[in-house]
């Protein structure tokens, strides 16, 4: 910071002398504050309202806020090898208890006092909840960790009847999640968030008015760091608006140029960007019981609040699933799984519920349930229902969520491993046909293709089905002996028919040159062999006729 006896030119020449260089202490204590050069305004176009969360280490902890703001309590953080209070409710703040106190003195103050551990994760959760909450009022929300949400809502006041209105709605959100916030409106971001730290009443929309209101406001609203207040306030600075007034140049050679920046940001002479907030992609909750169940009955109406809360989460995000897990957890048992797989996309709390219910049924508890975890899969675009011209049971009407729901009903009942469909591969290669033995995933009717829930829309078999193919292959061609050069099993086979050459997959690494013949052995079964066209003319069998 710059330190001058006076603010004239010839004292200004006279700073640059050696004597006056080597007397820095007494200078600053000679400051007289300057107006710093006029500067055009950054063009606030914006309107924030800046949330300050005070008591979000203790609400994020808390389950029953209402019983709990009855009894002191406090929530503690270990710094080097003591614990000390993070931040206390309203009987133990009016007892005494401060932030920064250690737990042995805040204990002999108040003997009652329950401390709980913070937790870091909890309150990252809890502002992540309210600024999903924000976003019904705005897109533009973005978060100022630790405890601190902003949100633009110059748009969106007429939707919602105003600043005051808005911020109302926005309040019992935040009640409605068991937490309460300060408010403050200002034409900036850090403007807001200082000025809802300070916890008075603070409305500002024009940006020529905003210096003036932020004057008063304590330095400390900015969070600099303790050692820089400590230095500013030695020289009388306490204010925003005894910093706003320091000469610029010294200012930024004391302290450097971020915190001059972060002035220029907060009365609105440069633009303050803002990473946005993005909800989670995924759904993760956990409730714990106050006893512990074992009927199937209880525990799904325990686990219905979590699937609501599902349904809200996937409602403001326009999207759906097609997995749910729901893990059971048991005092010494490992926790059992419950999963869903579903065919389409959804959202409807009522149908997941549904779904839910018939796969607990058939699930096996090792013990009594004492709490639940619900995990959603990926998200997926879910465009909204709209009545469908054609009926149930009229031509193209209803056919998707018929087979949808049968497919989906018959995985919770019998397991998602036991509901598949088939799939015919176009390929002249016997193992490839093979394939068709295999499970894919079920999909419901189309109303275009009209095929069965169970096909996977093959394309139509190729030429070569007009050549009669064994009901059963195996996995792997099993070697043959030869006597005067014809196969053997169980002694020598009578070739029958002409023989089908199939030779292909050279493009692909995997490539077939076979001669296949329809064979008997000697009790009479119809066997499918082959030999190979290359050296040395080995001899397979392949297949059975039934």
């Amino acid at each position: 910071m710059s330190a001058r006896p006076t603010a004239s030119r010839a004292t200004d020449r006279a700073d640059r002398k050696p004597a006056e260089v080597a007397a820095p202490a007494l200078r600053a204590l000679r400051l007289v504050p300057q107006q710093p050069a006029a500067r055009p305004h950054f063009q606030a176009r914006e309107l924030w309202i800046g949330v300050h969360l005070p008591h979000l280490a203790l609400e994020a902890l808390s389950s029953d806020a209402r019983r709990e703001a009855a009894h002191p309590q406090a929530v503690v953080e270990l710094q080097g090898n003591a614990p000390y209070v993070v931040v206390a409710n309203g009987p133990a703040a009016r007892a005494g208890v401060r932030t920064g106190m250690s737990v042995a003195a805040a204990l002999a103050l108040v003997p009652q006092l329950t401390t709980k551990p913070r937790d870091v994760r909890r309150e990252q959760a809890l502002l992540e909840r309210l600024a999903t909450c924000a976003q019904r009022f705005t897109p533009r929300v973005s978060l100022s960790p630790p405890d601190g949400v902003l949100l633009e809502v110059r748009g969106s006041l007429h939707l919602f009847g105003g600043a005051a209105a808005l911020g109302a709605s926005f309040r019992a959100d935040c009640s409605a999640a068991g937490s309460r916030p300060r408010l403050a409106l200002a034409p900036t971001a850090l403007a807001a968030l200082a000025a809802a730290r300070v916890g008075e009443p603070f409305e500002v929309t024009d940006v020529a008015r905003l210096t003036g209101a932020l004057s008063p406001l304590p330095l400390a609203a900015l969070r600099w760091p303790p050692k820089m207040l400590e230095r500013l306030a030695k020289v009388g600075v306490r204010t925003i608006g005894e910093a706003l007034r320091l000469p610029r140049g010294g200012f930024a050679r004391r302290f450097g140029r971020e915190p001059l920046a972060a002035l220029d940001r907060l009365v609105g002479r440069s633009a303050d960007l803002r990473t946005g907030f993005r909800a989670p992609e995924r759904f993760r909750a956990r409730r714990g019981f106050t006893y512990e169940l074992d009927q199937h009955d209880a525990l799904l109406a325990a686990i219905t609040p979590l699937l609501e809360r599902l349904a809200k989460f996937l409602e403001a995000r326009q999207c759906g699933i097609t997995r749910l897990e729901c893990h059971l957890e048991h005092r010494h048992a490992p926790a059992t799984p419950c999963v869903l797989e579903l065919v389409a996309p959804a959202a409807d709390p009522r149908r997941l519920k549904a779904l839910l219910d018939e796969r607990l049924a058939k699930l096996q508890w090792p013990e009594p349930v004492r709490s639940c975890e619900l995990r959603s899969g990926k998200l997926v675009p879910c465009p909204p229902d709209t009545p469908s011209l054609w009926q149930p049971g009229e031509q193209g009407g209803g056919a998707r969520a018929a087979s949808t729901d049968l497919i989906e009903c018959l995985r919770a009942r019998l397991g998602f491993e036991s509901v598949h469909g088939l799939e015919i591969h176009a390929s002249h290669r016997p193992e490839a046909v093979s394939s068709a033995q295999l499970r894919i995933e079920a999909q419901p009717v189309t109303a275009a293709s009209g095929r069965a829930p169970f096909a996977s829309g093959a394309p139509a078999a190729p030429p070569w089905r007009a050549f009669r193919r064994p009901l059963w292959l195996l996995a792997q061609p099993a070697p043959l002996s030869e006597v005067g050069g014809l196969p053997c099993w169980d002694g020598p086979l009578r070739l029958a028919g002409e023989p089908e050459r199939i030779e292909t997959g050279w493009w692909d690494g995997e490539e077939v040159a076979r001669d296949y013949y329809h064979a008997i052995d000697p009790r009479g079964a119809r066997l499918w062999v082959f030999r190979e066209r290359a050296k040395p003319h080995r001899w397979f069998l392949h297949g059975v006729f039934g």
